[in-house]
């Protein structure tokens, strides 16, 4: 527990430390200064994602990095295991991205600001238009140059057997026409959900080939959903899958 106390502290303290540049992100943004504000950001935010792993003293091993395109918009795919899968992806693909956050999180001081800075989209899971104009918004970020990423089986697994990917999540890809990349995470849940405390642990990502979503005919739209889940599950661990 001492641990998990001291790595909120210094987590904490970090964003502290950034508040500066925080409002300075925030103020190239009502000026308009697009660019400039997300040179900042994407500077910052992968900063902390690995800062995360490294005060909970755990390692990341990475694969297929090389398989990412570098000039396009993507939608990531991944399996959910743990708080930790967010930082793994923001801190250790080296690509800026959004993703679609339940609207409590809009309620969090310094969190969403950085979030909407992200360009990330807040969802009211509780009302199916405001759900559906999140994917819209989520898909229209896409086009503009920002990276999405999913997870499919809508919670965390937390060391059990994955969860069947909801077809549902999947919207966003198809509204995009983005190529979707699908990621495996094996061993975020041993950093915290194993025993509900922060302990260090072997993290891995493995980041398959990209799959075109656009021009797919209306049967390669029904089977994409279970395409990405088998890639994804082909490299999770046995008690994983």
């Amino acid at each position: 527990m001492f641990r998990t106390i001291i790595a909120v502290v210094k987590l904490v303290a970090f964003m502290l430390g950034k508040i500066g540049l925080l409002r300075k992100a925030q103020r190239l943004d009502r000026e308009g200064k697009i660019l400039e504000r997300d040179a900042l950001v994407n500077s910052i935010v992968p900063l902390w994602a690995r800062y995360v792993f490294e005060i909970t003293k755990s390692d990341v091993e990475v694969e297929g990095l090389e398989k990412l395109p570098k000039d396009r918009a993507v939608v990531f795919i991944a399996n959910h295991q743990g708080l930790m899968d967010i930082p793994l992806l923001y801190g250790y693909t080296g690509k800026p991205m959004a993703f679609v956050a339940k609207i409590e999180l809009s309620k969090i001081p310094l969190l969403s600001s950085w979030m909407k800075l992200l360009q990330c989209t807040f969802i009211d899971r509780k009302s199916m238009r405001a759900s559906l104009q999140a994917i819209n918004d989520a898909a229209a970020n896409v086009s503009k140059g920002y990276s999405q990423m999913i997870f499919p089986e809508g919670t965390r697994s937390k060391g059990k057997p994955h969860i069947e990917f909801k077809p549902g999540s999947f919207k966003l890809a198809f509204k995009s026409k983005a190529p979707v990349v699908p990621v495996t995470i094996d061993g975020t849940w041993r950093i915290y959900e194993e025993k509900n405390r922060v302990m260090p642990a072997h993290v891995k990502m493995v980041i398959h080939d990209p799959i075109e979503t656009e021009n797919l005919t209306k049967e390669e739209v029904q089977e994409l959903p279970a395409k990405v889940e088998k890639i994804v599950c082909s490299r999770l661990s046995e008690r994983a899958v």
